[in-house]
């Protein structure tokens, strides 16, 4: 496909840890921004927002919207509690909005997966990796991307599945061990009991990964699957005691405590050569616009 120009975006979970910092980059890049949440205190003022329920979409609504031609889909309920049956519950009303979006018009579709769609594997995941998803919220988003490039196959739409990794940066809003670490620290606990911690993950800044997907999603000549990441294994031990440092943070590690989850890898990381192409060609290009 040749770049277009498309004058809004649609933006859902706006208000969220990642969608928050992806529409300040697009909207310094010159875009036009409709983002859609239930809250927005996080959201950039020069954005259009709307507190609309995306699961009731009809045509009326995406006229109110202004009719964008793209649209970005981070909006995840309980994303960070991987059993809920709420991803289930949920994955047919995901696909409708993006289905129904398409139908109306929608020509460029960015969508956020998660690493955890592959399951247990052991090394560099790229866009041929097979998936043996191992919870609600892995096989929700699983099933979703194959419905997309099912849906989208054939059509005049340009598809980009971002495979996300673990993240860090703005450590108090994204719910992960170092979430953990700061709220113990906070109350005053000297120790932490974690996992024996010699697992080697792909981690990626805040700041970084919105980059990545403002970059990604406002390209169409590079698609599919494309693992928004690093690219770097790194022993989470060692990651959490540089952050520790980092911080300067009065709490000590205790190692083996707690038993690893059955579908976290001895060493899973992502294959960054089609984010490095479409970051590259960015700064060629110049490219910060449809």
């Amino acid at each position: 496909m040749m770049n277009k120009t498309y004058e809004k975006v649609i933006v859902t979970g706006a208000n969220g840890y990642i969608g928050s910092q992806v529409i300040k980059r697009l909207l310094d890049n010159g875009h036009k921004v409709i983002a859609v949440d239930f809250n927005n205190n996080n959201i950039d003022k020069r954005a259009e927002f709307y507190n609309d329920d995306i699961f009731n979409l009809n045509e009326e609504l995406y006229k109110k919207w202004g009719l964008p031609k793209a649209v970005i889909h981070l909006a995840w309920q309980d994303g960070f509690n991987h059993n809920s049956e709420s991803h289930m519950a949920n994955l047919m009303n995901h696909f409708n909005f993006l289905r129904h979006l398409i139908d109306y018009g929608v020509l460029s579709v960015t969508v956020m997966g998660s690493v955890h769609e592959v399951g247990y594997h052991e090394g560099a995941v790229d866009e041929n990796t097979p998936c043996r998803p191992l919870s609600y919220y892995a096989i929700a988003k699983n099933t979703l991307r194959e419905l997309m490039q099912v849906y989208t196959s054939g059509k005049n739409v340009s598809l980009k599945w971002l495979r996300g990794y673990y993240i860090t940066g703005n450590d108090y809003c994204n719910h992960s061990i170092f979430t953990k670490i700061l709220e113990m620290t906070k109350n005053g606990q000297k120790e932490f009991p974690f996992t024996k911690g010699d697992n080697l993950f792909d981690f990626i800044d805040i700041n970084d990964l919105a980059e990545q997907v403002f970059r990604c999603a406002v390209q169409d000549k590079i698609e599919g699957i494309i693992n928004v990441c690093s690219g770097k294994p790194v022993a989470i031990k060692d990651k959490v005691e540089m952050f520790i440092k980092e911080n300067s943070l009065n709490i000590t590690l205790l190692p083996g405590k707690f038993p690893s989850r059955k579908y976290d890898s001895p060493i899973i990381y992502g294959d960054n050569t089609k984010v490095n192409l479409i970051m590259d060609n960015s700064k060629e290009n110049n490219n910060g616009k449809f």
